[in-house]
């Protein structure tokens, strides 16, 4: 169980984020269009795993704009942005914005992806929501890369995130 804060202020996490070296666990989580959409189903790919609290708060958008411009267009990579929003409000947002490069899931139908992952904030103004955080896999499901960020205002390291990747 890790902790991180929010605009200085401690918040409780439970779960254990994944470290780099573990293999990935598998999760179902809701596309856009309401369907599954399984980790399982990006074998062979790296995979990006964006975890943040709500698209409607402005570093989480700056979060998804910038691996859509950069992850999200390399070979062979998918790049999965996760929140408990419903997928009707990631769908609104990748409309408005124009993102098109990123696939959007929702983990409102699977509290259990927060826990499997460490993300699930216990306690604060966000409790039940995911906390901001970053896994890079490869090809084979491995953690490469994996960034729990220790502020929930502060944006991800972007540059070794994408260095993760070959």
């Amino acid at each position: 169980m890790a902790s991180i804060t929010l605009g200085g202020n401690p918040v409780t996490l439970a779960g254990d984020f994944p470290q780099t070296g573990e293999q990935a666990k598998d999760f179902t989580l809701v596309g856009q269009d309401l369907s599954d959409i399984k980790l399982s189903a990006f074998a062979g790919k790296q995979v990006v795993l964006n975890i943040f609290p709500s698209l409607d708060t402005p570093v989480c958008a700056t979060a998804i704009r910038k691996f859509n411009e950069t992850a999200g267009t390399k070979e062979n990579t998918v790049v999965l942005c996760i929140s408990g929003d419903l997928p009707f409000a990631h769908k609104r947002f990748c409309v408005a914005e124009g993102i098109e490069n990123v696939v959007t899931a929702s983990a409102f139908r699977n509290p259990q992806f927060a826990l499997d992952y460490g993300v699930a904030m216990q306690d604060g103004p966000l409790a039940g929501l995911t906390a901001r955080a970053v896994a890079v896999l490869d090809a084979s499901g491995k953690v490469v890369y994996a960034q729990l960020v220790p502020e929930i205002k502060q944006e991800p390291d972007y540059e070794s995130a994408l260095a993760a990747l070959s």
